[in-house]
C-alpha cells in the first residue's frame, strides 16, 4: 500500500484530471457543503464538489441550467451592509455580540481586529489558525477575526470555509457570526432563510471544533477552547440599513450535519470506481459529458431542486427512469422495495409482488378503494 503522502498526491492529480486541463477548482463553500450533507447517499454531488467541479457551468453545457445565486443588487446591497456592521473595527457587531450573548463579560472596548492576509486557502488557515491560538491564549479581551479561514475534512479531503467573522470572547470561548442581507421583520425572518442560516452556522462550527480539537491534544497540555453552539445572525431591522441580531442554538443543526457528513463516502473510494479516462470539463461535447456525469450513481429527490445546480438535470434523468425517488423522500421510504412507477402500479394492480408485503398491502387496498369511489361517483 502506497503511503498517504502519496495516496493524497495521486488523488489531488486524479481530481484534477475530472476537473479537465488547467480548470480551476471551485472552491466548496459552506452553503454546498450543508446541501452535500443533506444528501450523503449522492455520489455524484459528492465527487463533484470533491473535484472543485462548477456545476452550474456544467448544468449549463448539459442544457438543464439552473437559476442560482442571488442577484446583482442584492450582492451589493448585502456587501454593503456587512461592511456597515464591521465599520469602526467591529464596534456594532462587538456590541451586537456582548448584548446577545455575553452579557457577563465586560463591554467590548478596542478590540483586536488581526490582519488574516494570506498567499491561498492554506495560508489562510495556518495565519486564522496562528490568530485563534493568540487570541485564546489572551484572557480578557475580545478579538474579532474578519472573513477568517477555516479547515474542515469531508470525505478525507479538506473544505475550506469562511465564515463572515468569528469572535473571540474574553473567556476563551469561540462565537461564529453569520451577515445576512434578508430583514428581520418585528424580530423574526422568514424561517426557510434562518434555517438556511443555521445549517451554515453548523458548518463552520464543526470546523472551529475540529481546529479546537487539534488544539486540546498539543503536548503543552493547554485544555481545548470551546466552541459556542450558540451563533449570532445579523440582520437588517425591517427595511432599513440598520443591523438587529438574533441568537441561534444550532445544536440540532450541528449534530445532524455531523452525522450525515460521517456518512459520506470517502472521495477516493468514489473516484476509484470511476471509468477510465472520464473528464466533467463543459468544454466536452455534450455526449461525452453526459455519458461522464451518467457514470456516477445520483440520489435525486425533489429537495435538489433548492440546494444543487444540477437538480433540473437529474430530475429528468430521474423521470425517464420512473424511479420513485422524484416523488420524494418520503414517498420512497413508505414504498420500500418498490423502486420504479412501474413496479407501483403493478403492485397495486395485482400483477406483481409480494402480497405479505405490507406496502404492496397499502397499495392494493387504497387501488380497491379508488375503484369503488369511481364506481359509487359513477352510479
Amino acid at each position: 500500500m502506497p503511503p498517504p503522502r502519496t495516496r493524497g498526491t495521486a488523488l489531488r492529480q486524479q481530481l484534477a484530471e475530472l476537473r479537465g486541463p488547467d480548470v480551476p477548482a471551485k472552491a466548496l463553500d459552506a452553503r454546498a457543503l450543508a446541501a452535500l450533507a443533506a444528501n450523503p447517499g449522492c455520489a455524484r454531488r459528492a465527487i463533484l464538489d470533491g473535484a472543485g467541479v462548477d456545476k452550474t457551468a456544467l448544468a449549463s453545457a448539459l442544457g438543464a441550467p439552473a437559476a442560482f445565486g442571488q442577484s446583482q443588487f442584492a450582492l451589493t446591497r448585502g456587501n454593503a451592509f456587512e461592511a456597515k456592521v464591521k465599520a469602526d473595527g467591529g464596534a456594532e457587531l462587538l456590541r451586537l455580540v456582548h448584548e446577545k450573548l455575553d452579557r457577563s463579560a465586560e463591554p467590548p472596548a478596542d478590540a483586536r481586529v488581526p490582519d488574516l492576509t494570506a498567499t491561498g486557502p492554506r495560508g489562510r488557515t495556518a495565519r486564522t489558525e496562528l490568530e485563534l491560538r493568540e487570541a485564546t491564549a489572551r484572557p480578557g479581551e475580545w478579538t474579532l477575526l474578519d472573513h477568517p479561514m477555516l479547515a474542515l475534512d469531508v470525505a478525507g479531503s479538506p473544505a475550506f470555509l469562511e465564515p463572515d467573522a468569528v469572535v473571540v470572547h474574553p473567556d476563551g470561548g469561540w462565537t461564529v457570526v453569520e451577515i445576512k442581507s434578508f430583514p428581520l421583520l418585528d424580530g423574526s425572518a422568514d424561517p426557510a432563510k434562518v434555517g438556511a442560516a443555521a445549517r451554515q452556522a453548523a458548518v463552520y462550527v464543526l470546523a472551529l471544533e475540529e481546529f479546537a480539537a487539534r488544539l486540546g491534544a498539543e503536548p503543552d497540555g493547554a485544555p481545548a477552547p470551546y466552541v459556542r453552539h450558540r451563533v449570532l445572525l445579523v440582520c437588517p431591522r425591517d427595511f432599513s440599513n440598520l443591523p438587529a441580531a438574533s441568537a441561534m442554538d444550532i445544536r440540532k443543526q450541528r449534530a445532524v450535519t455531523a452525522r450525515q457528513l460521517a456518512r459520506l463516502t470517502r472521495i477516493e473510494d468514489i473516484a476509484a470506481a470511476l471509468p477510465e479516462g472520464i473528464c466533467f470539463s463543459p468544454e466536452r461535447p455534450a455526449e461525452e459529458l453526459t455519458a461522464a456525469v451518467e457514470s456516477v450513481p445520483a440520489a435525486y429527490a425533489p429537495e435538489c431542486l433548492s440546494a444543487c445546480e444540477l437538480a433540473f438535470h437529474c430530475r429528468a434523468r430521474s423521470r425517464q427512469e420512473g424511479a420513485v425517488t422524484t416523488l420524494g423522500r418520503p414517498v420512497r421510504a413508505e414504498l420500500g422495495g418498490l423502486t420504479t412507477v412501474e413496479e407501483v402500479l403493478a403492485a397495486a394492480r395485482g400483477e406483481a409482488g409480494d402480497p405479505g408485503d405490507p406496502a404492496v398491502a397499502a397499495l392494493r387496498r387504497a387501488a380497491a378503494l379508488r375503484s369503488e369511489a369511481l364506481e359509487a361517483a359513477c352510479r
